[in-house]
């Protein structure tokens, strides 16, 4: 069963300015939604700090949203060391938490939060083709992945556990796209992106607009209380995929060095060592979502001939 909730809605976007967010924000504008910008900078109808708590709740008094879409991250590039991703996962435990109460004041009926697939563990699940039922949040192996694994564990808790809010979830792979791919280029053209083979590893990946279209779906058709692997269908290595981006942005090959040369290089080198095999089956069926990209190859070359 779905939800249908096409009718125009009133939608405040976390994140309207990041390079996810941009993508949320088109697709929602084209199925005819009107979207409010929150975020610190310029351009954002709704100027406030996810982490003040105070002032978010100021800058949304007195104001309606239907909708509250969750977009916000603190990443500025890929994260390389585990520390770069520390402010992110705080985003995504009091950063929920304050966006909820926000929510809650606004009188939104529906709260759709970005998350990932890579709080189903940071692992090795070899040919297991990983599906909604899997465990979400396992304890991590280690202080850095816990601290990881806990903001995206809780940021579903607040989701799905908050009275009156229709708590829904989207899953992604790794992004890549207009907006994202663009630093992957330079860093191969600098020939400062070395990394491992992938050994017969794969990860998920979607396109960002691909991932914006999945928001705007669940805005409209999502399940409360559900959560959605948002994912192409070709999984690929690491390697695999910066092999893509070489061949169609014309660059040269990234080097090989061994796994354990890029341990310094914490956090990559946790993605490096991972295997995912994730289904979109489910947001393909309750969504009505498919992936205009199936493969990253499919998107690369699509980027690339809208780039020329």
């Amino acid at each position: 069963m779905t939800t249908n909730q096409s009718q125009s809605q009133s939608i405040l976007l976390a994140g309207a300015s990041g390079v996810l967010g941009r993508h949320i924000a088109k697709a929602l504008t084209d199925a005819g939604h009107k979207v409010t910008g929150l975020g610190r900078s310029e351009g954002n109808g709704v100027r406030a700090d996810l982490m003040d708590r105070d002032a978010l709740l100021r800058a949304v008094d007195g104001q309606h949203f239907d909708t509250v879409v969750h977009a916000a991250t603190a990443l500025r590039k890929p994260p390389m060391r585990h520390r770069d991703m520390h402010a992110t996962d705080a985003l995504r435990i009091e950063g929920t938490a304050h966006l909820i109460e926000a929510a809650q004041l606004t009188g939104a009926r529906r709260f759709v939060a970005e998350s990932m697939v890579f709080g189903y563990g940071y692992g090795n699940f070899g040919d297991h083709l990983i599906t909604e039922d899997d465990e979400y949040g396992p304890r991590g192996a280690g202080a850095e992945l816990e601290r990881h694994l806990a903001g995206m564990r809780t940021k579903e808790q607040l989701t799905f556990g908050t009275p009156g809010l229709e708590g829904i979830a989207l899953r992604f792979g790794a992004f890549y796209g207009a907006g994202g791919t663009e630093t992957i280029v330079e860093l191969l053209r600098k020939r400062q992106l070395p990394v491992p083979a992938d050994r017969d590893r794969v990860l998920p990946w979607v396109e960002l607009s691909d991932a914006g279209r999945a928001v705007a779906a669940a805005v409209e058709h999502g399940r409360p209380g559900q959560a959605y692997n948002v994912v192409d269908r070709t999984p690929m290595g690491f390697r695999g995929h910066l092999l893509c981006v070489a061949e169609e942005f014309a660059l040269p090959k990234p080097m090989t060095v061994p796994l354990w040369a890029t341990r310094p290089l914490s956090y990559a080198h946790t993605m490096f060592r991972a295997t995912m095999r994730v289904s979109a089956a489910k947001a393909e069926r309750e969504l009505g979502w498919t992936p205009a990209y199936p493969s990253s190859r499919d998107g690369l070359a699509a980027l690339r001939a809208a780039t020329r």
